[in-house]
């Protein structure tokens, strides 16, 4: 059996101004001005046309990633993992946008603080009531020393 390598079509590592529209209109949310995100394209050491959807400064950290290969549009999150490939872009784009966290982690972070600190504040002024009360108990017998 003989193997033949086949060329790669190789397309430009641009995206077209359709594929543009189609990956930011499916993210428009997450690339609010509020929400601190921006996207930058790119390219891979093939050629190959990349987009991603970073997050707020200061670190930028890479959230999604959509690569076009050779025909196929695949999309990863930021850390490479393999969230859906297909070779609608359409397709993708709805799965990019179901792939966005609608909450920014530096808001889930605050939130959590708030809580830890609303939760310490209860428990001091639990302690000063049953240290109160304990006052109260005790204020006859205190008298009665004094």
């Amino acid at each position: 059996m003989s193997v033949v390598a086949f060329e790669r079509t190789q397309e430009t590592g641009i995206w077209s101004e359709r594929e543009l529209n189609t990956i930011c209109a499916a993210l428009q949310a997450a690339l609010a001005p509020s929400s601190g995100r921006e996207w930058e394209t790119g390219i891979t050491e093939k050629g190959d046309a990349q987009f991603y959807l970073l997050g707020a400064l200061p670190d930028q950290a890479c959230e999604l990633c959509v690569s076009r290969i050779g025909g196929r549009y695949i999309l990863e999150d930021g850390v490479g993992r393999l969230l859906f490939e297909h070779r609608n872009l359409d397709l993708v784009a709805l799965h990019a946008r179901a792939a966005v966290p609608s909450t920014s982690w530096l808001m889930v972070k605050a939130i959590s603080l708030w809580c830890e600190i609303s939760n310490a504040v209860y428990e001091k002024v639990e302690l000063i009531a049953e240290g109160e009360e304990l006052l109260v108990q005790i204020a006859p017998q205190l008298a009665a020393f004094a």
